[in-house]
């Protein structure tokens, strides 16, 4: 019988960051939406943040960063019990890039302790 490994460590580090981006596509009834908010947490991979439109988890959405107006196609993987300041959602770029945030990761090599 063979074991399944169980990841537990992160593919990348997180930062506590606000930047404000625009979160587009549809939401649970098939409308188009278009909200402006600012993400929570960031990693090379995805992040956290908050939205008040309601969506499904696999849901595609595109992030644009405001402050460099660059687009990031990524998808809902996660969703939270909503707040005042909306649903929790976390989300993955659906292609890698580290850069769309403006901070430099550190490789995936790198140990970590």
């Amino acid at each position: 019988m063979s074991k399944a490994q169980i990841r537990t460590e992160r593919r990348s580090l997180r930062f506590w960051m606000r930047i404000p981006v625009r979160a587009s596509g549809k939401n649970v009834d098939g409308k188009n939406f278009s909200e402006d908010t600012e993400t929570i947490v960031v990693n090379a991979h995805g992040g956290l943040l908050f939205l008040h439109q309601p969506v499904k988890i696999r849901t595609d959405i595109v992030l644009t960063n405001l402050a460099t107006q660059e687009e990031q196609a990524c998808r809902v993987v996660t969703l939270r019990d909503p707040s005042d300041k909306g649903m929790h959602l976390g989300f993955e770029f659906l292609s890698p890039r580290p850069g769309f945030w403006g901070v430099d990761f550190p490789p995936d090599e790198w140990p970590t302790s």
